[in-house]
């Protein structure tokens, strides 16, 4: 049986939903902006810098940065590299759900991990996120969606040099929007 699932998720696709129920159901711990609070502690970054550079990639994308040079690596290397540190120490102690954060990849070496992306049309995550988000106008709803999407995708290309979202980075991709979010939690629950 896997003791680790990771869920890395479109914005808005209920990634997040799907991780918090599996883990109640599983009896598992349950990591997610958590991961960032617990970096804080152990890397001796403020959680303000924490919150202002999680996943966002420096402006200049590591072309003026030396990659060798640790002291003056961009503050988002060392939270990313604090990040690890914390989801490989989770992962250590099994019985988790890990939701984004790239631990999919940071995992990958790991035995009884189960890797999930979750993905859904745009218009069901646009209409999810408009629920969620009360009176926010649609539109302003929508570039939020797609800004944090492309956050993400950059986020993980910069960190991994991966594709977010490629079904080879995952072991099972599944869509929210036609199979809902129950069915969803059956389908990982099987794979187990």
């Amino acid at each position: 049986m896997k003791k680790i699932i990771t869920i890395s998720r479109q914005f808005g696709a209920a990634g997040g939903t799907i991780g918090e129920i599996l883990a109640r159901d599983l009896d598992y711990e349950y990591y997610n902006k958590e991961l960032i609070l617990t970096a804080a502690a152990e890397s001796n970054v403020d959680i303000y810098s924490l919150v202002e550079w999680d996943e966002k990639v420096p402006m200049s994308f590591g072309f003026t940065q030396s990659l060798f040079d640790f002291y003056n690596r961009p503050l988002s290397e060392k939270i990313f590299d604090a990040q690890k540190k914390v989801i490989r120490k989770f992962a250590q102690k099994g019985n988790c759900v890990i939701v984004g954060r790239n631990a999919n990849t940071i995992l990958k070496e790991y035995d009884s991990v189960l890797h999930v992306f979750i993905h859904a049309d745009l218009e069901w995550r646009l209409e999810r996120m408009k629920k969620k988000m009360g009176s926010t106008p649609e539109n302003k709803v929508l570039d939020g969606i797609r800004t944090v999407d492309k956050a993400r995708e950059k986020y993980c290309t910069y960190h991994t040099n991966t594709v977010f979202g490629a079904a080879e980075n995952y072991d099972l991709c599944l869509s929210s929007s036609s199979l809902g979010i129950d069915r969803c939690i059956e389908i990982i629950k099987a794979s187990l």
